[in-house]
């Protein structure tokens, strides 16, 4: 009797804790299509949000042949994709999780700044930060940055250390569409006064500087999309400090100001506040 692939007994344990699992060949890519799935006509469609049935004899479309059932983890079908897998992948969303992939070192100090603690995986050029929550995943929000939850595939490169955390809207915020700008209307704009209403207990003075200081350096050093840019900057800032007294009519003076800085017109940057406390709720 053939021993069993040591990948498949790593998939099997995962399985087993709820987490849905394929296996990748060499190149961290998914075994390729059979006929029944020509053009993801097996079910791997863009509308799907959780795995679905396939009639497929093999794990040959993507995130979509992630499972949890050791039946079929097990099977002849499955047998000769194990032996030549080169790693274990498993589908984030259908463990309710969210993973942020920083994938350098510049990634990693942006994260640090910005993103609540939550439990880290080191990669090869960087590392997985994983939240419990599901949102749209989408490649390329920031520089060095993915986001891998539904209908996307990770590789498991351990358990990694740290307790996993709530999905916090900063990450939400990054794949959110930015609104169209409107035309710019030469007036005077004094900053808007912030939405929040008592005392900051939860971050130090400290803290708050820091994010804006790293959020004016990130609307300065912007080079393109300067208005998605602007926007997800005043979304993150209002994500992180909004909802308190923290912020101050010179904190959000700052903001519009670097924002002026790169050609944004007083009238777009205070839409771009507005729409930022709109999605947000405030």
């Amino acid at each position: 009797m053939n021993a069993m692939p040591e990948l498949l007994r790593v998939a099997l344990h995962l399985a087993a804790t709820g987490v849905p699992v394929l296996p990748l060949r060499a190149g961290k890519l998914p075994f390729g299509n059979c006929p029944a799935c020509a053009r993801s006509a097996c079910g791997d469609r863009p509308n799907m949000k959780v795995p679905g049935p396939c009639v497929c004899p093999a794990p040959c479309h993507g995130w979509a042949a992630a499972t949890t059932d050791p039946m079929v983890l097990r099977s002849p079908q499955w047998a000769r994709a194990w032996r030549e897998a080169a790693a274990v992948a498993y589908h984030p969303g259908g463990a309710g999780l969210t993973v942020v992939d920083l994938d350098n070192p510049a990634a990693i100090a942006w994260a640090r700044e910005a993103l609540p603690v939550t439990r880290t995986v080191a990669t090869t050029r960087g590392e997985h930060w994983i939240y419990r929550g599901t949102m749209p995943s989408a490649n390329g929000v920031r520089p060095g940055v993915d986001i891998k939850s539904r209908m996307q595939y990770a590789r498991w490169l351990g358990p990694g250390t740290g307790t996993v955390a709530e999905l916090p809207d900063v990450v939400r915020a990054l794949i959110v569409k930015v609104p169209a700008p409107a035309r710019p209307v030469p007036h005077t704009v004094i900053a808007p006064t912030p939405a929040g209403g008592g005392e900051c207990r939860h971050r130090t003075p400290a803290f708050l500087e820091r994010g804006i200081a790293m959020a004016e350096q990130r609307i300065t050093e912007a080079r393109e999309a300067v208005h998605a840019t602007v926007y997800r900057t005043f979304l993150a800032v209002l994500s992180t400090h909004g909802r308190c007294g923290c912020l101050t009519e010179t904190h959000v003076a700052r903001l519009f100001t670097a924002a002026q800085a790169k050609g944004e017109s007083p009238r777009h940057c205070t839409d771009a506040w507005t729409n930022a406390r709109t999605r947000l709720g405030m």
